[in-house]
Parts: structure tokens; C-alpha cells; sequence
């Protein structure tokens, strides 16, 4: 049976597909950890490449989601017993030069286990985007039980404050991106218990993810933001030459 169909049991990735690169086994790997923290049966790396390159015929610089199924026992309870695995290709999304983003009326609770997974259970996702689009935003950010800053509805956030780069720190709920671990690895980014304040002191927010790669946000709910060219240019050559 389809556990994921009936329990939301499952993982996906989103993948900006330019052939194997350093990117896509970060990718990997945080499917591979997720899987096994969670209890869920996975393909071996080889495996994961191999499923991706028959889906995209040979095709490069394309958007790639990759969907590892659980399969199993119609009881919930039960633990799984195999997986399937599902890609979709198409073509890369438009991407606008930058973002307005607002507050979501929704929370996340820092100890809910799926917020540090990439999981097949999306709705609360969905929801914060769908609210954002309504309201005439490109997205939303998202506060945990304490107002701390998490993320936006699949996007990481950067924030520039007094001359240092931060970015809410995981404990606070959220799912570290793969385009967040490979700046970090080129910048000096600080995982810190960010608020409200230090979103509206911030001089300039970014968000980031595999698709957009990194945007500058001009507002923030009526709030603007400066757009720090020369910061934002190295930082998208980085995400770009991993992707």
C-alpha cells in the first residue's frame, strides 16, 4: 500500500538539475538522513542519480522533484516496508529579480519533527504561501510558538545586520536548505535566535532555495529593505556554480 498517500509517509527534493554536482549529493544526503531518522526505506546514491537521469532524458538545467514513496501496511503504526521513487522534470519556473514577503498568520512549534524534514506532508506550506499570494506577496515568513523567525514557505532566510549575515538557527523549527549549506560554507552566516526586531533592524533580507537560488526582499509588510548588489551577486555566483 501507498503510505504516503494515506499517511503523508514520504520525502521529496527539489533540484536544480545541471548533472551531477557537489549540490546534488548534499540533496542526497539530507533525503538519506531524513529516511533514516524518520524510518524510511531509500535508494543507494547511485541509485538516486540514476532515477534522476532517466526522468530528465539527458536534459540539464531543468527542475527536478524527486518523491521517495513509502510502501507498506495499511495500518499506520506499522513500519514501512519498501519504497518507490517518483521524479517529475519540467522546465525552471520564472524567477522575479525580487520579493515582497509578509508575516503568516500561521505558527510552527520548534519540536514538531517534520519541519526538519523535507516530508511529503506540505499542507502547512501550502497554506502560508496560498495566504501570501492572497494578500499580493510572493511569500510569507513564519514565526515558532515563541516568535522566533523559522523560514518562509520553502525558502531559507538570510538576514544583514550590523555588518554580519544571520539566519535563524534550526532549534527554532525549521529545514536547513541545500542552497543555505553551500553559502554558508563561503560566508560567514550565523545561526542565531532571530525575532521580529531583527528582522525589522535587518538592512537587508535574502531568501534562498535550489530553484531561485538567492532573492533580495525589498519589503517585508510594508517595511523596505536596502538590496545589497555586490553582496547579492557574489552570493548568487556561489549558489549557482554548486547547483
Amino acid at each position: 500500500m501507498n503510505r504516503t498517500l494515506y499517511f503523508g509517509e514520504g520525502l521529496f527534493e527539489t533540484i536544480r538539475w545541471r548533472g551531477e554536482t557537489p549540490k546534488v549529493r548534499l540533496h542526497y544526503e539530507r533525503l538519506k538522513n531524513s529516511a533514516i531518522e524518520l524510518g524510511l526505506k531509500y535508494p543507494s546514491y547511485e541509485e538516486f542519480l540514476d532515477y534522476i537521469r532517466t526522468a530528465s532524458g539527458g536534459d540539464r538545467d531543468v527542475y527536478v522533484k524527486l518523491c521517495l514513496l513509502s510502501k507498506g501496511s495499511d495500518y499506520f503504526g506499522d513500519e514501512p516496508e519498501d519504497y518507490e521513487v517518483r521524479v517529475v522534470v519540467k522546465a525552471l519556473p520564472p524567477v522575479p529579480k525580487e520579493v515582497r514577503l509578509t508575516l503568516s498568520s500561521y505558527r510552527r512549534h520548534s519540536k514538531n519533527p517534520t519541519f526538519r524534514h523535507k516530508t511529503t506532508n506540505f499542507l502547512f506550506n501550502v497554506l502560508v504561501k496560498r495566504e501570501a499570494r492572497r494578500e499580493g506577496f510572493f511569500d510569507a515568513v513564519v514565526l515558532n510558538e515563541r516568535g522566533e523567525l523559522t523560514e518562509c514557505s520553502s525558502s531559507n532566510l538570510i538576514l544583514l545586520k550590523g555588518g554580519k549575515l544571520l539566519t535563524p538557527r534550526r532549534e527554532s523549527g525549521l529545514l536547513r536548505g541545500t542552497t543555505l549549506e553551500i553559502l554558508s560554507r563561503e560566508f560567514d552566516i550565523r545561526e542565531e535566535k532571530l525575532g521580529l526586531r531583527d528582522l525589522e533592524e535587518a538592512r537587508a533580507v535574502f531568501i534562498t532555495n535550489s530553484i531561485v537560488g538567492v532573492l533580495p526582499v525589498v519589503e517585508v509588510k510594508g517595511l523596505k529593505k536596502e538590496v545589497e548588489r555586490d553582496l547579492l551577486k557574489e552570493m548568487v555566483s556561489v549558489a549557482l556554480e554548486s547547483s
